[in-house]
């Protein structure tokens, strides 16, 4: 497992990356990227890759569009597996949600993949705000995070609450949000977010944490009751919704990114100039409206800021873990 001290020191060699020297041009562009994802075709993050990676035609880093390949299973870890066997020629990128690295090594006893060592960041792509749901299961007068957990402890036996997978921010959010409060919440892990949002809408689940853009569609015709979001200020897609810190629960404060990872050893000059086309992309038009269609803010970043990033949430997500008493066997 990852320690603090290996993770720190490596994140400094990445930051450091591109002070190691200026960007230049690749003397010869990649003739084909793929881009690895480890989640199923159709999904929020599928649509960045998609997006994102046909942009690249024609920049400086590649010829052609980038070709997007499925990696599904074990909540991600396959496609990181995939890249780590990649050529560190700037041929293969993953693209994944910071959680795959970032929270993983707290809750697995062995990774097949260090999160530091085989994978260069290269650039964020997209954020993405959590959301707590309740349905009709839950009565009308429930309209805030305090009106639900007054509601689930005077009703234990309907206090339950679906994430997309056991061991993501969203499952720990609900954990925390129980063991906070002193309100026991069962958690219901699905194979995503549809099927668990399906049954909050339909009656049978009572709340859903999950990524709040999985919700609009039907928070908008008031199918189901968005009560919170968990970034550090409100959701432009629902500006009506405060915030759980606004509503007392700063602890639940978490924005998710989708992030571009190269493997290991790949060139510095190959590394700036995938960064220069990923943040290229993501300033376009049709790139950003695309995004928000899914609740993804399209956000670039440096190599720098990548690095520092992961690894505040990986300093930050270890003592939690802990706390909630979650691991992958267990």
């Amino acid at each position: 497992m990852t320690s603090r001290r290996q993770f720190h020191t490596a994140a400094l060699s990445v930051a450091a990356l591109g002070a190691l020297r200026p960007f230049d041009a690749l003397a010869q562009a990649v003739d084909q990227v793929r881009i690895f994802y480890g989640f199923p075709p159709g999904s929020a993050g599928d649509g960045v890759s998609r997006r994102v990676g046909e942009k690249f035609v024609g920049s400086a880093y590649t010829k052609n569009a980038g070709v997007v390949e499925n990696k599904t299973g074990a909540g991600g870890r396959i496609a990181m597996d995939s890249l780590k066997a990649a050529p560190a020629d700037g041929s293969a990128l993953a693209l994944s949600p910071w959680s795959v690295l970032a929270i993983y090594p707290h809750i697995y006893s062995k990774l097949s993949y260090d999160p530091v060592k085989d994978f260069l960041p290269v650039s964020i792509a997209a954020i993405m705000h959590h959301g707590l749901a309740v349905g009709p299961l839950v009565p009308a007068s429930v309209k805030t995070v305090k009106d639900f957990l007054v509601w689930a402890k005077a009703n234990p036996k309907d206090a339950s609450y679906g994430s997309p997978a056991a061991g993501s921010p969203p499952h720990f959010i609900g954990a925390l949000l129980g063991i906070n409060n002193g309100v026991e919440l069962k958690h219901v892990p699905y194979r995503g977010s549809v099927p668990g949002v399906t049954d909050v809408v339909g009656g049978q689940l009572a709340a859903m944490v999950t990524p709040s853009g999985d919700f609009l569609q039907y928070h908008r015709v008031g199918r189901l009751r968005l009560l919170a979001t968990s970034g550090r200020e409100r959701s432009p897609f629902s500006p009506d919704v405060a915030t759980f810190a606004e509503q007392g629960f700063p602890e639940l404060t978490t924005e998710e990114w989708f992030g571009f990872y190269a493997p290991a050893k790949t060139p510095t000059s190959i590394v700036a100039a995938a960064n220069a086309a990923i943040n290229a992309a993501l300033k376009e038009k049709s790139v950003i409206e695309s995004l928000a269609v899914t609740g993804l803010i399209a956000r670039g970043s440096s190599v720098e800021e990548m690095a520092a990033s992961q690894k505040t949430e990986f300093d930050r997500w270890g003592p939690l873990v802990k706390k909630i008493g979650f691991t992958a066997e267990s």
